[in-house]
């Protein structure tokens, strides 16, 4: 067992830790130049392989990949054509890794031109100006991806009772984690950001809706060991209160996140179930507190060659349903509260709601329409953000329309553009 959760004391290896977290980011920074963007930021992130980490192809050039061979400790990159380079993973500064990247995608017949400057770490400096000489300590590499590795083996057996959309276990070389996200499918109130050297718009669209998120930290970032983490966003009342699994497991006030820290996991009998408990519960509590449709969302865990089984359910009888009651806009209602908001249509036993978040005294930013399928086609969600267009200019305020309906309907309504947010 040592052998999948072997020993990675964090401030043993932390200057070398430091260093391979700005390598990946040269790495990554490649891959996000070169990749259409992908939801969430997925399109920057490295991926686990038997041997270390990797990019994935880029589409750039004859189509070219990087890999980390955390093994053999190597920097290999591969092209379509049958082209291979590599330098070696030793002491060296970060202006060096830099220069030696650039002349390796160079001679795959890519383009090394990306951003050059690290992401969410205290005090960024351009990579080439980053002379300072770093050390590496290839044991305790090799030992943190055996780590890494167990981590993305039970992050994927957990991904397995989730039907709703959810995050490849990807690593985000910015903070330096692996992770897996689960989605309520619902969306989220515009997140503040303020998260260092990360641009507020990058954290606005990870984040723009409810997530369940868990991940694997070396260590850094507020704790000095290795551990795993849990949190939600938004995160619904009660939350850090919830009874969650390992007994080791606890809420960490300044993160505003659930740790269980890395040597609970690997000193206990048994390691897998011990992480998989506490993805688990973590879990449950913010689906639960957080009102998620668990009943469409989850499954029973995958098995290995068996498909997931599927009830039939026979079709519903056709019944004529009498024709609704026409709907009547001068009958929207308003509540609102100190921070939230929501118009309502009420009519024939239906509800047709629009929700929205105030930021500040002057910006409402509509979150979420929702029209009864008996109503479709009568413009019940049109009169819902016509009302609330209506008393913006009243009010002198603006709208942010995120929910999807409400943008389409500022797209198809020119003179409502005078109260549209222009951020």
């Amino acid at each position: 067992m040592a052998r999948h959760w072997p020993d990675i004391p964090y401030l043993a290896w932390r200057e070398t830790c430091q260093a391979l977290q700005l390598y990946t980011q040269i790495a990554g920074k490649y891959r996000l130049a070169h990749t259409p963007w992908l939801n969430h930021s997925w399109t920057a992130t490295l991926y686990v392989t038997a041997r270390g980490l990797t990019t994935s192809p880029v589409p750039d050039g004859p189509g070219i990949e990087i890999a980390f061979d955390l093994i053999d400790h190597r920097v290999i990159g591969t092209n379509s054509d049958g082209g291979i380079e590599s330098f070696a993973l030793e002491p060296m500064t970060v202006a060096e890794f830099h220069a030696r990247f650039v002349a390796l995608v160079g001679e795959l017949g890519g383009t090394p031109r990306f951003n050059g400057r690290p992401n969410e770490v205290a005090d960024p400096v351009a990579f080439v100006d980053d002379h300072r000489d770093r050390p590496y300590d290839a044991d305790a590499v090799t030992r943190f991806f055996h780590a890494t590795l167990a981590a993305d083996r039970v992050f994927k057996a957990f991904r397995t009772s989730f039907l709703g959309k959810q995050s490849p276990s990807h690593l985000f070389w910015g903070s330096f984690d692996l992770a897996v996200t689960r989605f309520s499918g619902r969306p989220a109130p515009l997140h503040p950001g303020g998260i260092p050297a990360l641009p507020d718009s990058v954290t606005r669209e990870a984040y723009d809706h409810e997530v369940a998120s868990a991940g694997f930290w070396p260590g850094g970032g507020g704790i000095d060991y290795p551990a795993f983490y849990a949190y939600a966003y938004p995160t619904p009342a009660g939350y850090s209160a919830a009874a969650v699994e390992p007994e080791a497991a606890f809420w960490a006030s300044a993160l505003g996140e659930f740790i269980l820290p890395y040597d609970a996991v690997q000193g206990a009998d048994d390691p897998d179930a011990t992480l998989l408990a506490f993805l688990e519960s973590t879990y449950l509590a913010a689906a639960s507190l957080g009102r998620w449709d668990r009943d469409a969302l989850e499954c029973a865990p995958g098995v290995p060659g068996r498909p997931r089984e599927i009830a039939a359910t026979p079709a519903p009888a056709i019944e004529s349903t009498p024709e609704p009651t026409p709907v009547d806009p001068a009958d929207i209602q308003r509540e609102e509260g100190p921070a939230k908001g929501r118009y309502l249509l009420r009519g024939d036993g239906l509800e047709a709601e629009m929700s929205y978040s105030r930021a500040g005294a002057r910006l409402l930013i509509i979150d979420h329409t929702s029209v009864p399928d008996a109503w479709r086609g009568r413009k019940v969600g049109e009169h819902l953000v016509r009302r609330a267009v209506e008393d913006a200019r009243t009010a002198g305020r603006s709208i942010l329309p995120l929910c999807p309906f409400a943008k389409a309907q500022f797209d198809r309504h020119a003179e409502w553009h005078d109260v549209l947010d222009k951020r």
